[in-house]
């Protein structure tokens, strides 16, 4: 088993001197950061940022979640790197630093969901495989999941093994599936309407932590919120009918292929989640196990009183869960990689 060299009784005790440890430590490792950019599908530009090392020979890719972008990342991509590897994250299209498809730039919109797959692939292929690391492993948040298991059904080969938190393989809707897909459908046929706002969805606006659905952790989610204040371009409101459409059809679709998938899988699920649907996570892992290639623990992690951004979270369910993570890429590294 590898020994990591950052160490995990820090994370039991971040949230008491957040502040300090924000404006030090993670500012200064923020400041080495390498940022680039490529082509998307359509010309699209996609946004991405690297931490490095000379001394690290792997590398964790991460697939954010909807509306979210790397600079949200520094707090993860810190603990990754001081564990002995190097970080890679993209932007998704129409959110972060990358290229949005429709004038209003708060509309969280795709043409179709393939596009974040393409791009991810290409991402991989230009920036992540031409690098000489001897291994990659792969970590996702929510929308960000459902991207990078679509990839891994086309080259499930690519990563050693692959994290997913949260994974928005299902929806958590406001009203029962049929209806949704009624309404989704009618909207769909509408193409003012289709590229529009969800119905109860708009422009974004900071929320109060008292009301939010996302995190227990107030330091958190108030540094959250200044990242989009600071940066106003990288703010995302709701989703139009057409994502939301586009995003069900992926998660079905991700179910479907499942098999396809050899990819050592670790399935993070929030207890408490109320933007995905925790069942699609129990589907999935039945899937893989149908398919003869279960996920780690042949069903979901499921972090205990988490709300959706587990790698957000109160410190101690967020040191389970990178505990977890960084345990279960340490399985499959191969012996040279074990540094």
């Amino acid at each position: 088993m590898t020994s990591f060299t950052f160490s995990s009784a820090e994370w039991l005790s971040r949230e008491k001197q957040f502040s300090a440890f924000a404006t030090g430590p993670l500012l200064n490792f923020w400041r080495r950061r390498e940022e680039g950019e490529f082509l998307g599908v359509g010309g699209v530009p996609i946004r991405f940022v690297r931490f490095s090392s000379p001394q690290h020979q792997r590398v964790v890719v991460v697939s954010p979640g909807r509306i979210e972008s790397y600079i949200k990342y520094p707090e993860v991509a810190y603990d990754l790197f001081h564990s002995g590897y190097d970080v890679m994250i993209i932007d998704h299209r129409g959110q972060g630093r990358s290229g949005r498809m429709l004038a209003d730039p708060h509309r969280g919109h795709v043409v179709n969901f393939a596009d974040y797959v393409d791009d991810f692939a290409l991402f991989y292929q230009q920036e992540v495989a031409t690098r000489g690391y001897q291994q990659h492993v792969a970590l996702a948040h929510s929308m960000g999941g459902a991207i990078l298991a679509q990839f891994l059904a086309r080259e499930p080969q690519a990563f050693a093994a692959a994290a997913l938190c949260a994974p928005m393989f299902g929806i958590h809707l406001p009203m029962p599936g049929w209806m949704a897909n009624g309404i989704l459908n009618w909207a769909e046929k509408r193409p003012t309407l289709r590229d529009y706002y969800a119905v109860g969805t708009g422009q974004w606006r900071p929320l109060p932590y008292v009301v939010n659905a996302l995190t227990h952790s107030r330091e958190r989610y108030h540094r959250s919120l200044r990242y989009y204040a600071d940066y106003p371009e990288l703010q995302v409101g709701g989703p139009t009918y057409h994502w939301v459409r586009e995003s069900i059809q992926a998660g079905k679709q991700i179910i479907a292929q499942a098999a396809k998938i050899t990819t050592p899988i670790l399935l993070l699920q929030a207890g408490e989640d109320r933007v995905v649907d925790n069942r699609s996570h129990w589907a999935f892992c039945q899937a893989l196990s149908n398919a003869g290639h279960p996920c780690e623990g042949g069903k979901p992690w499921v972090i205990k009183g988490a709300r959706h951004e587990i790698l957000f979270e109160r410190d101690v369910m967020r040191a389970e869960a990178l505990n977890a993570i960084l345990h279960f890429f340490a399985q499959h590294l191969l012996p040279d990689a074990r540094v």
